[in-house]
C-alpha cells in the first residue's frame, strides 16, 4: 500500500493526542504508560488500515466503526481530554484535523 500524508497526519494528530492525555492523567515514568502504548498501537493499526485511504475523513465522523468497543471508549476518552488542549499544546494540528473534520468520504 502506497504512503499516504493523510494517514500520516492522522496518526501524527493521535499520536500527539495520546501522549497529552497520557502525561497529564497518567504521569507515566517513560514517555507512555503500557495501557497507552496499547491504544496507540491499536489506533495506528487502525488507521492504516482504513478503506478509504488518504479520503478518510477523520474517526470521529467515519461512517464504518471499526474500533472495539472498549478501544473506542479509551480513545474517544482520550479525544474528549485532549482535544480542546490541543490548540494550545499542537495549533497547527489542531487546525489541520478541524480542516481534514471537513472533508468528505
Amino acid at each position: 500500500m502506497p504512503k499516504s500524508p493523510r494517514v500520516d497526519r492522522e496518526k501524527a494528530t493521535v499520536e500527539a493526542m495520546i501522549k497529552l492525555y497520557c502525561k497529564q492523567q497518567h504521569k507515566p515514568s517513560q514517555a507512555l504508560c503500557p495501557d497507552c502504548q496499547e491504544l496507540l498501537r491499536y489506533a495506528n493499526k487502525r488507521v492504516e488500515q482504513c478503506k478509504f485511504g488518504e479520503k478518510k475523513t477523520v474517526c470521529g465522523d467515519c461512517p464504518v466503526h471499526c474500533y472495539k468497543k472498549e478501544m473506542r471508549e479509551k480513545i474517544q476518552g482520550v479525544m474528549r481530554y485532549s482535544g480542546p488542549r490541543m490548540l494550545l499544546y499542537h495549533p497547527l494540528m489542531a487546525f489541520q484535523h478541524l480542516l481534514d473534520r471537513r472533508r468528505k468520504n
